[in-house]
């Protein structure tokens, strides 16, 4: 259920990405992209907030592999590119790029040392969750808020980072919380 769920994530986000959906003119603010990060979530958030069937499948999710999903952040250096390549603002690219590459490359680390680890590396984990969920919020609000030259993350395929990738980072990074905050240990 929850891939049939995450396809058809990919899949609207696309289909709005080709329709032109996030395309804004010039100087009005990228309300639908911000929609396309945020709503997903807040939603994730209220769902493993409320005791139910949702919240009890994710205290049962195995958190190391959680971890490493965060491992594809590594793709910030595409921002970088792009910023490099004069087509996004620094404002953006460099916290945005930079801060996904940190988290991307430590993933793996924090999977393998954290992960299982006592009170320490409970506290240790529940940091990088947070480093990882503001530097998602911070990019997302320097997008949102940026004058100019961000045309090309309302456009296939960098549309793709803002509508369906950074929302399912954060949902993810949700999901973890959930998961150590309920009252488990680290490991299932």
């Amino acid at each position: 259920m929850v891939v049939v769920v995450v396809v058809a994530w990919l899949v609207a986000a696309f289909v709005a990405g080709a329709a032109g959906v996030f395309v804004e003119p010039p100087g009005a603010a990228p309300v639908a992209l911000g929609l396309a990060a945020g709503l997903p979530p807040l939603i994730a958030l209220a769902a493993g907030l409320v005791p139910g069937r949702f919240r009890t499948w994710v205290r049962g999710l195995d958190l190391r592999f959680l971890t490493l999903l965060q491992a594809w952040r590594v793709a910030g250096f595409s921002i970088l590119a792009l910023w490099a390549e004069g087509l996004l603002p620094a404002r953006f690219a460099l916290p945005a790029g930079i801060g996904d590459m940190l988290i991307g490359l430590s993933a793996p680390l924090v999977a393998l040392y954290l992960v299982g680890g006592g009170r320490w590396a409970r506290r240790g984990y529940v940091g990088w969750t947070a480093l990882g969920i503001t530097d998602l919020v911070l990019a997302v609000t320097l997008g949102v808020t940026s004058d100019s030259g961000m045309e090309p993350m309302s456009q296939l395929p960098m549309s793709l980072i803002p509508t369906f990738g950074v929302p399912l980072t954060l949902v993810l990074h949700v999901v973890c919380l959930v998961r150590i905050l309920g009252g488990r240990n680290l490991t299932p």
